[in-house]
């Protein structure tokens, strides 16, 4: 089986590779390509339509090696393949037209359903300080395809440097991967190992200094995959567990969760852009375009491995020490957004309250010393 694995990850790999340069040409024949703007980094006109490339490797390398595995859930498996399609057509018509949110929305919102219909569903789940299982029934469709779309969107955010989303992507996959092994979903596993594959490919080409962007062909896609499987990979778990998928998805869904507050800080509409998300900070910072990529792939490979541990904790069902790791994790996420200004550069209650503590703590220190 592990075979299989490595000959699926090799055929992804290598299509990507292959497939990319000839999607970057096919790019600026149809006018798919990505002008520079007030809000954009690159300097010059680059292709669009990536996501081609990563989709037609990864089905390509699944049917490469899918025959050979007679254990797959085929129906959830094509149901994440036709929603795929959807999305990546979605994204390709945006990458060269511009289509209108509605538009775009409906498409996600369809592809979505398409996964539910197959049987992807977030449906039980185990309540940690009783006895039981509760039903989210009349909750479950509508919740799983929230967080199919809200995730979808999520990934697409965070598609503002070379290799950003590409890698936060991977660095998402391989995460999935290792809980996977971990519980022998096999399914997933092939999925994930042959998305892997796929990004690794196009990363060869996206990378700072990029030849291609992956457009949102390729963001709506990855992010799109990484929802199906997170939800495959944790469809029944525990209440605390559940924030296994989150967590792997750190950087994406708290970038997004910033972009909001922001924009609600501020008195602007949710749909506004800005240039003030986690990398757009790290670079007003000083940071290179290089070394802001690879500060948030250690922020994503972080949130990873709190995941891994966070499922560990769970099934040993030492909720007290999740609870902790989780508060813990929150306090690092808001002190650190507050330190860059990813929400206001004025307004800092955490990092105020802190300050406010260790003034207070300093002043008792000294009073103590005196007094002796």
């Amino acid at each position: 089986m592990n075979l299989l694995y490595g000959i699926g990850f090799a055929a992804a790999l290598l299509i990507a590779v292959l497939m990319t340069p000839l999607v970057k040409r096919f790019a600026f024949w149809v006018g798919a390509v990505d002008a520079p703007n007030h809000r954009k980094v690159h300097s010059r006109i680059m292709p669009r339509l990536g996501g081609l490339a990563i989709f037609i490797a990864f089905v390509g390398a699944f049917f490469i090696v899918s025959p050979a595995i007679d254990t797959l859930k085929m129906d959830v498996v094509f149901g994440l393949l036709v929603g795929g399609a959807i999305i990546v057509l979605i994204g390709a018509l945006d990458d060269r037209f511009d289509l209108s949110p509605k538009i775009k929305l409906l498409g996600q919102i369809l592809a979505a359903c398409v996964v539910v219909y197959s049987g992807v569903v977030i449906d039980l789940v185990n309540v940690p300080f009783g006895e039981g299982v509760v039903s989210l029934t009349w909750l479950a469709v509508p919740l799983t395809i929230f967080w199919i779309v809200g995730v979808t969107n999520a990934i697409n955010l965070i598609d503002g440097l070379d290799g950003l989303s590409a890698g936060v992507s991977a660095i998402a996959t391989t995460t999935i991967l290792i809980l996977a092994l971990m519980m022998g979903n096999v399914t997933v596993i092939l999925l994930c190992v042959v998305l892997l594959g796929s990004i690794g490919g196009f990363l060869f080409y996206n990378f700072h200094p990029a030849k291609i962007f992956m457009g949102d062909s390729g963001a709506l896609f990855l992010g799109f995959c990484l929802a199906t499987l997170s939800v495959l990979g944790f469809k029944q778990a525990t209440v605390v567990s559940l924030l296994v998928p989150i967590m792997i998805l750190g950087v994406p869904l708290s970038d997004t969760f910033f972009a909001i507050m922001r924009r609600w800080v501020n008195n602007l509409p949710i749909s506004a852009a800005d240039k003030s998300h986690l990398h757009h900070c790290l670079l007003s910072m000083g940071f290179s375009h290089r070394t802001t990529v690879l500060i948030i792939y250690a922020i994503a490979a972080a949130f990873g491995c709190s995941a891994v541990l966070l499922s560990y904790i769970s099934e040993q069902q030492a909720l007290w020490g999740a609870i902790i790791l989780i508060a813990v994790l929150l306090l690092v996420l808001v002190v650190g957004a507050e330190a860059i200004g990813i929400i206001s550069k004025t307004k800092k209650p955490v990092l105020h309250f802190i300050n406010k503590v260790r003034v207070k703590t300093s002043q008792l220190s000294t009073r103590s010393r005196m007094s002796k």
